[in-house]
């Protein structure tokens, strides 16, 4: 009885699809995030996870199309300062959303070159 190779790849026409961002590179920015959310207690998180999201989908490439990202950090904070205010008025109860609602407002500020 003979083997079977069973490693098909199936591409449709399609290209292909890559991560091109380093280690250290990586690293670098996470410590510069670390340092600013450190350094202003925590007022400049949403600058941190901008830069570091920002970083993340520009060096994606879907299918031979590179990501991009326009979110601001300023445009962030608005939306951090909403939903911590609601997190507030409802006793931590909203802070369920906020994982979801900040996943939202990625996707809506990340496009194809």
């Amino acid at each position: 009885m003979s083997a079977i190779n069973m490693d098909v790849k199936v591409q449709f026409g399609k290209s292909e699809s890559y991560f091109d961002g380093g280690l250290l590179e990586y690293i670098g920015w996470c410590l510069v995030g670390w340092l600013v959310t450190v350094c202003t207690l925590g007022i400049c998180y949403p600058w941190a996870v901008v830069i570091l999201y920002r970083w993340r989908v520009e060096h994606t490439v879907v299918e031979g199309r590179r990501l991009r990202f326009d979110g601001t950090a300023v445009s962030l904070f608005a939306h951090w300062i909403k939903w911590f205010l609601l997190s507030v008025i409802t006793l931590g109860i909203y802070g369920f959303w906020v994982f979801i609602k900040l996943e939202q407002w990625k996707a809506k500020h990340t496009y194809f070159q």
